[in-house]
């Protein structure tokens, strides 16, 4: 699996330093979140496979729910786009662009999924705190210490904060911001909603059914993509970077 991700790591980087003329050539599963418009909070999630040179519908179609102040351009593997709002920490919004992922984490000793995995205790931690040296990083109170998470409100574990929160239940890791640049925006996820058409602070989110029927599909051996865009913004680019239409 180590060398499988480092194979990866290493296609992406080619990808970006390329000015991203196309999609990674190893990249044969593409989850979609599409919106409306920028201002949008509310979205559809549709999975790709490229097969022969051509993308096909994957098996999931579902509603997703975004940052409750839409969407603004992160920092991924295309090229931020001056034109539109761009990405900073607290301002609500989910990052759009193209994004490799990385773990999954949940509440079980284990997930479905051939995605590497962390079962997450009380002591985990993603960083939001944009002068942290951990900023935009998993991290574990139990070995660095409780200074290394002070100030974080993003606990892995939500249910052990406010019983029945089952957000974190299932949840991927979205590699936004992969340089942890300050205030560039942090702890994006994939992960379960608290109810249909509640927002979220810049995460994407979904049924918890979908959740886990995602989790399954993926497979890091197939570089899964993530593209989060507007309509609008996703039809300007589709023919330059080879992307799926849309239905």
């Amino acid at each position: 699996m180590r060398h499988v991700l480092f194979a990866l790591l290493l296609a992406h980087c080619s990808f970006l330093a390329k000015g991203a003329a196309t999609l990674p050539a190893d990249a044969t599963q593409l989850v979609l979140v599409t919106t409306t418009d920028w201002q949008q909070s509310q979205g559809q999630l549709q999975t790709f496979i490229r097969q022969d040179g051509q993308w096909l519908p994957g098996p999931l179609s579902t509603p997703v729910s975004l940052g409750r102040s839409g969407l603004a351009w992160g920092l991924g593997l295309y090229p931020s786009q001056p034109q539109a709002p761009q990405k900073v920490e607290g301002d609500g919004k989910t990052p759009a662009g193209i994004f490799s992922l990385g773990t999954a984490f949940g509440y079980a000793s284990r997930l479905d999924s051939a995605l590497p995995y962390l079962a997450s205790t009380a002591g985990d931690y993603c960083m939001d705190v944009p002068d942290s040296p951990y900023y935009n990083q998993l991290v574990n109170a139990d070995r660095l210490g409780k200074a290394a998470v002070a100030g974080s409100t993003e606990p892995l574990r939500l249910d052990l904060k406010t019983p029945g929160d089952m957000r974190y239940q299932r949840a991927i890791v979205v590699h936004h911001n992969p340089a942890n640049s300050p205030n560039a925006g942090s702890c994006i996820f994939l992960h379960q909603w608290r109810a249909q058409g509640v927002t979220t602070s810049g995460c994407t989110a979904m049924a918890p059914d979908a959740m886990a029927a995602l989790a399954r599909w993926l497979d890091p051996a197939k570089a899964p993509l993530l593209v989060v865009m507007p309509k609008p913004e996703y039809r300007r680019l589709a023919s330059t970077l080879a992307l799926p239409r849309l239905p």
